[in-house]
């Protein structure tokens, strides 16, 4: 298992990556500072299962996270963590 911390948008992301996990799957959890929402989470927090060679294909966890979110932040217009009154 690997740990990495990145600052993504100014938003503190504790990333943690369990390689090969059960032999057929990988496995990226996201713990964003303050559960703040990301363009994939609304709670701070994601549990993301892909195929094994898919973060390695990418330069590793921290690349592959930051394209992750950099491609849903496009995708969604998203545009921060924003609070609704209503």
């Amino acid at each position: 298992m690997e740990k990495h911390i990145i600052t993504w948008r100014g938003i503190q992301i504790e990333i943690t990556f369990t390689p090969e996990k059960l032999g057929m799957i990988e496995h990226i959890e996201l713990h964003a500072e303050n559960r703040l929402a990301l363009p994939v989470t609304e709670t701070g927090y994601c549990s993301h299962f892909i195929p094994i060679g898919s973060v390695a294909q990418e330069g590793g966890p921290v690349a592959y996270v930051t394209a992750w979110l950099d491609f849903e932040a496009e995708r969604t217009r998203w545009s921060g963590a924003q609070l609704t009154l209503f």
